[in-house]
């Protein structure tokens, strides 16, 4: 079945491309091979070499990727240009510390000294969502890169050209051929590929369904694995913070489609907070996302903006108000009005589930127990965005809620330095920061005898 880039704007068929065969999927499996033997055997200064020439690269050409980023995903450009900044920014911090974060760590023991050091696992399947098509590829490829593994990448569907740019920008940036191959391959292909003996481990950013798959088939495979799947994500809001500057984080959150879904705010404030929300999200501007003022596209994929849909109806079903939004735009394209729904019932599914896409859920909270109870009433566990001054709150709700990451008075954002990744069903693993690098290496004592 051909693979089609889409336009998500306005339906056009940008490109088609053939998926590849079996054979030439083995000899890309055997040249990710022979590539890790060539990387595991040069040393970390030349790689670091590679991603400073990747981080260039990247920057110089922002607006080409950007400009792709957005036909094949409905992203802003403004938004896929700061994606591929991160990318630059990521690519140039691991060139700058890749050697410090891989240095041998010396132990003391009773018998005499010790030390460890860290070896790659070597090829590494990524199976990878058109979201942030670069960015999701990236935060984990370049500190993979730096360790000396290689990548088999299976990218979405509906993203192949962002897919082949970027296995051409790691090839120019100096590294083999075969260090990152993207496999133009069909989703039931993946087995096979993670099945094959070459391949170490697999890391999977993307839906629940495709990370319990591909884990399960890793475990009985006895591969390492990490997944990075949706979240429901809180940002609660308390009386004592800047409502203005929340109002403006929650609006951020609901047009980029995936942060902070679930708005928990304290009964002091949720009239006032609700009312300016309300206005600042009918303000925002829909529409093409290579027009410059756009702040809210298309969903990437006609499937992504069924279920949005879906999840709406089930929500205003289950007992939620729909206050602004809630239905899709008549016309080309896969267009989802900005929606915020009260009242919804904490006992409803949606109310837990994770969404996708320009639509928030807001929840009223008596006091700071019942905020951190709505904020972990969810199976997800990725990020949290916390709003008070007050110190005391502060600590309760970093310590309180269950997830990865907690940001305070902010969004969650990536950031080369610190890591990310979830827990319950938010997946488990990390990338970024020293985490990330070592994610797919194997941690090799040396004992020394006296």
């Amino acid at each position: 079945m051909p693979i089609q880039s889409i336009n998500p704007a306005t339906g056009e068929v940008l490109r088609t491309f053939t998926p590849i065969s079996d054979e030439a999927l083995r000899v890309r499996i055997g040249q990710a091979a022979e590539a890790a033997a060539t990387q595991r055997a040069l040393p970390l200064e030349h790689r670091a070499l590679c991603l400073r020439k990747l981080g260039s690269l990247l920057d110089e050409e922002s607006p080409e990727h950007a400009r792709t980023i957005s036909q094949e995903t409905g992203k802003p450009l403004r938004a896929a240009e700061a994606e591929i900044a991160r990318c630059v920014d990521a690519a140039r911090f691991y060139a700058e510390q890749a050697s410090r974060l891989l240095a041998p760590e010396l132990l003391q023991s009773e018998n005499g000294q010790s030390y460890v050091q860290w070896s790659p696992m070597g090829v590494v399947l990524a199976v990878m969502p058109w979201e942030s098509p670069f960015w999701h590829v990236l935060r984990f490829a370049i500190p993979a890169l730096a360790a000396g593994n290689t990548i088999l990448l299976k990218h979405a569907a509906s993203v192949p050209q962002c897919a082949l740019q970027i296995e051409a920008l790691v090839r120019r940036a100096g590294f083999s051929r075969g260090t990152l191959s993207a496999l133009l391959i069909d989703s039931t292909a993946v087995n096979s590929v993670l099945g094959d003996e070459r391949v170490a481990a697999v890391t999977v950013t993307g839906s629940e369904s495709t990370g319990r798959a591909v884990a399960a088939q890793a475990g009985w495979l006895l591969k390492k694995s990490a997944l990075h799947l949706p979240g429901s994500d809180p940002l609660v809001v308390m009386p004592s913070a800047d409502l203005d500057a929340a109002v403006a984080a929650a609006v951020r959150a609901l047009a980029t489609g995936s942060q902070a879904t679930r708005l928990v705010i304290h009964s002091g404030v949720y009239n006032d907070f609700l009312h300016r929300l309300v206005t600042a999200v009918e303000a925002l501007q829909i529409g093409d996302p290579l027009k410059d003022g756009t702040e809210v596209g298309p969903l990437g994929t006609a499937d992504a903006l069924n279920t949005l849909a879906e999840q709406v109806a089930a929500a205003v079903t289950s007992g939620g108000r729909i206050v602004t939004g809630g239905t899709r735009l008549v016309g080309r394209g896969n267009f989802f009005e900005p929606t915020i729904l009260s009242d919804l019932p904490r006992t409803a599914v949606v109310a837990r589930d994770a969404l996708a896409g320009p639509v928030a859920l807001v929840f009223r909270a008596k006091d700071l127990t019942e905020a951190i109870a709505i904020a972990n009433d969810t199976p997800f566990g990725r990020a949290a965005s916390v709003w008070t001054k007050e110190p005391g709150e502060q600590q309760q709700l970093i310590a309180g809620i269950h997830v990865g990451t907690v940001a305070l008075n902010a969004l969650p954002t990536d950031n080369a330095r610190a890591p990310i990744g979830g827990t319950k069903r938010s997946g488990y693993g990390r990338e970024l920061g020293e985490a990330g690098i070592r994610e797919f290496m194997v941690a090799k004592t040396v004992l020394i005898g006296q």
